[in-house]
């Protein structure tokens, strides 16, 4: 048996590396997947009796009938819930999409609503979007 110098790769150890290489630079990169949708624009109106409501912009480019942004609400900075709306259908072909939350209640000392939106299968979380009510200074 001839012994093996280890100083240098066999000549077909160097092609397989080669090869390997070269395939890994023309691989696709994945992304990691998107968890949550974001909003990404809010629009408040101001309605009788302490009620506002607001209309919701929504990107969730992962939509699909069977994982998409299913909700969306309306918070106080403390993070105490003021109102939400269920989404029944994935918004696949309409990116991004807006929807309306009404007839939020809003107490007096409330100058400042978070709004989020809910993803089907991991719950709230994403951008947000803070929005001084109208009428009201912070």
């Amino acid at each position: 048996m001839v012994p093996m110098n280890h100083t240098h790769s066999p000549p077909f150890a160097e092609a397989l590396l080669a090869l390997c290489l070269a395939g890994s630079a023309l691989a696709p990169v994945a992304s990691a997947e998107q968890m949550y949708p974001d909003v990404i624009a809010v629009k408040a109106r101001e309605r009788p009796a302490n009620t506002f409501e607001f209309d919701v912009t929504v990107s969730s480019p992962y939509d699909t009938p069977r994982r998409y942004a299913d909700g969306i609400r309306a918070m106080a900075k403390d993070g105490a819930v003021l109102g939400q709306r269920k989404l029944f259908h994935d918004h696949a072909s309409e990116q991004p999409f807006t929807r309306t939350l009404r007839v939020v209640l809003i107490p007096d000392a409330v100058r400042v609503v978070v709004i989020q939106a809910r993803d089907s299968k991991y719950g709230f979380g994403g951008k947000t979007v803070e929005v001084t009510l109208p009428g009201r200074r912070e």
